[in-house]
Parts: structure tokens; C-alpha cells; sequence
């Protein structure tokens, strides 16, 4: 039987994803943490839900503890995490963040990089943005700025995390959550 979209009932067209927000900072708070507060705000447009936002300094061990226990729970589909991406001596998301996943997502940092360059010309070079899938939850790593929050939920993200956008999403791996 072939499914049309006939079919489905009007909540099958945009599942509602519970998706965390974490910053890396050695100097944001939840008071000057405007990415992070701008990524709460368009989640929430979206139509999904915030299941906790936290903020860590740049160390690998405290962005891995989070994101483990994240990764972990059943109910959560996505993780925005902002900060830590560029070269500095203590920016490490990448390098905490990789060896989590069951799966890189390749486009998303590579599509990022390239939509970036329209904005920051060659410093886009610098920009180690990626994503990936651990335990069927759904990672994206973004720069710091508030400006590269809006360019990857704007281009790439928000459309990847709505279950109708067509012709595929990252929505269908969340319901084998396990």
C-alpha cells in the first residue's frame, strides 16, 4: 500500500520534537546568551518543544557529560548545541562531540560552510560546524554567533526537523528511539 499524504492526519504532518539547547562558553550566561536564546525562541515557533537548555564552559568532559545523559533519554530528538567550533585554544565541541556519534551527518557542515561564505567570505575556513546522529538523536553543531544560529536553523535545520518537509527529514529516525 502506498501512503499519500492524503492519508496522514493533520498531526503526522509536523511532529512536535523535544530538542535541547546547550551553549559552550567560557563567558555566556543565561543573561548575554543571545544564540542560545534565539534558538529557544525559533524551536518554539517551530512548533516543538524545549526539554532543557544549559550552558557549560568550552571542556570536553563537561560537554560530553551533558550531551551523554541527552543522548541517553528516550524522549529527547535533537540537540542544538552553540559555541566551541572555531580554533581558539579552547574552542573543543568538535573534538567532544564526534567520537559520540553512531553516524556524521557530512552536508550539514559542508552546506554550512558554504552558505556562511555568502556572509564571512573566506572566514568561513574556520568554521568547524558538523552534525551527527548518536542513538538516534540528532546533533548540530553551531558556531557561537547568533548570526550562524540563524543561518543553520533558517537554511538547514528547521526544515530537517519538520516531519513534513518532503522529500526527507530526520524526524522518521526519532520514532525508533530505543
Amino acid at each position: 500500500m502506498t501512503l499519500s499524504m492524503s492519508m496522514l492526519k493533520d498531526t503526522d504532518l509536523c511532529d512536535s520534537l523535544v530538542i535541547n539547547v546547550l551553549t559552550v562558553s567560557d563567558t555566556r550566561t543565561f543573561q548575554n546568551d543571545t544564540s542560545g536564546d534565539y534558538l529557544c525562541d525559533v524551536i518554539q515557533d517551530a512548533g516543538h518543544k524545549i526539554g532543557e537548555r544549559i550552558i557549560v564552559l568550552d571542556n570536553i568532559y563537561q560537554i560530553r557529560a551533558a550531551l551523554s545523559n541527552w543522548i541517553a533519554d528516550k524522549g529527547i530528538s535533537a540537540i542544538l548545541i552553540t559555541g566551541g567550533t572555531g580554533f581558539s585554544g579552547r574552542d573543543s565541541t568538535p573534538e567532544a562531540v564526534k567520537p559520540l556519534f553512531d553516524k556524521d551527518i557530512d552536508g550539514f557542515g559542508e552546506i554550512f560552510r558554504y552558505l556562511s561564505h555568502g556572509e564571512i567570505g573566506s572566514s568561513t575556513i574556520q568554521s568547524r560546524a558538523l552534525a551527527g546522529v548518536a542513538n538516534n538523536t540528532t546533533i548540530f553543531c553551531i558556531p557561537g554567533s547568533t548570526g550562524a544560529c540563524k543561518l543553520a536553523w533558517n537554511e538547514l535545520i528547521k526544515e530537517q526537523l519538520d516531519s513534513s518537509h518532503q522529500p526527507c527529514n530526520f524526524v522518521g529516525a526519532f520514532r525508533s528511539k530505543d
